[in-house]
C-alpha cells in the first residue's frame, strides 16, 4: 500500500511540474515585420527608399534574427541581429519589382514572415531604331516593353493607326515585346513605325524606321558555267579537227617527194 501511495506521490509531481513548465515552453515567439505578422507585397516606385524592420514577440530569451533577399542571406551587423532586425532598401529601381524579403528566427527558421516589393512603373521601351531590308524580303520590327502594371500596346505609322494587311501584316505580342512582321515588303512599306504602349502610369512611344531598297539584280551562275562549258569545249573539239587538218596536208606534201626520191 505504501509503495502504491509513493508511486501515485510521484506521479502527481511529474504532473505538477509538466504543468507548471507547461505555459513557458508553449508560448512561441511571433515575428512582426513592420508591425505586420503575416507576409505582405509592399508598394513602392522607383528612386524610393523602404526600411523594413522585424522584430520578435513574445520571447523569453535573446532571439537572433535572419534577413534573405531571395535566397541570398543579408549581411547584418551585430548589434542588429538580435530581438530586432533592419535592412534599407534603397534607391528602389524596375529590377527590383518582385524582389522578396524574409525575416526568420535563427533557432527556428520555419518562423518567418517576407515582404514582396511591388514596384510600379511606367513603360520602358527599346529595340533596333533603324532598319535597311530589300524589296521582296521579310522583315521584322520588335518593339521590347517592361512596365507594371502591365501596357496597352498597339502600331502606328507615319503618325497613323497601321492598317494590317492579310497575308502581309502579322502581329505577335507578350508581356515583354510587341512584334510587325512584313512578309515580302514593297516600297510603300518605307516609313516610321511607332510602338506606343499606354499604361495607367503613363503613355510612352518609340520610333521604328523602315528603309526598303530596290531588288538587287542577281545574275544566275549556273547558265554562265554552262555557257562557259559549252564554249571550251568547242574551242577544244575546234583545235583537235583543226590539228587533223593541219597533219593531213603534211602528209601530202610529203607524198611527192617520196616517188620523186624513187
Amino acid at each position: 500500500m505504501a509503495r502504491k501511495t509513493s508511486s501515485l506521490m510521484q506521479t502527481c509531481r511529474l504532473l505538477l511540474l509538466v504543468i507548471l513548465f507547461l505555459p513557458c515552453e508553449m508560448t512561441s515567439s511571433v515575428l512582426t515585420v513592420n508591425g505586420k505578422t503575416e507576409s505582405y507585397t509592399l508598394d513602392t516606385e522607383p528612386g524610393l527608399q523602404e526600411s523594413l524592420r522585424c522584430a520578435v514577440q513574445n520571447h523569453t530569451r535573446e532571439e537572433e534574427l535572419l534577413w534573405y533577399r531571395e535566397d541570398r542571406k543579408v549581411d547584418l551587423k551585430s548589434g542588429n541581429k538580435i530581438n530586432s532586425s533592419s535592412v534599407c532598401v534603397s534607391s528602389i529601381s524596375e529590377e527590383d519589382h518582385g524582389i522578396t524579403f524574409t525575416c526568420k528566427l535563427q533557432r527556428n527558421q520555419s518562423v518567418s514572415v517576407s515582404v514582396v516589393l511591388h514596384v510600379t512603373f511606367p513603360p520602358l521601351l527599346s529595340g533596333d531604331d533603324f532598319q535597311t531590308a530589300e524589296e521582296g524580303s521579310n522583315v521584322k520590327l520588335v518593339c521590347n516593353v517592361k512596365s507594371n502594371p502591365q501596357a496597352q500596346m498597339m502600331w502606328y505609322k507615319n503618325s497613323s493607326i497601321l492598317n494590317l494587311e492579310k497575308d502581309h501584316h502579322q502581329i505577335q505580342q507578350t508581356s515583354e515585346y510587341l512584334q510587325l512582321s512584313i512578309t515580302k515588303i514593297q516600297k510603300s512599306d518605307n516609313g516610321t513605325y511607332t510602338c506606343i504602349a499606354n499604361s495607367s502610369v503613363e503613355m510612352k512611344t518609340k520610333d521604328f524606321h523602315l528603309i526598303v531598297k530596290d531588288r538587287t539584280s542577281t545574275v544566275p551562275i549556273e547558265p554562265i558555267i554552262a555557257a562557259c562549258v559549252v564554249v571550251f569545249l568547242t574551242l577544244c573539239f575546234g583545235l583537235v579537227a583543226r590539228r587533223h587538218r593541219i597533219m593531213k596536208l603534211c602528209i601530202k606534201n610529203n607524198d611527192p617527194q617520196s616517188e620523186t626520191a624513187l
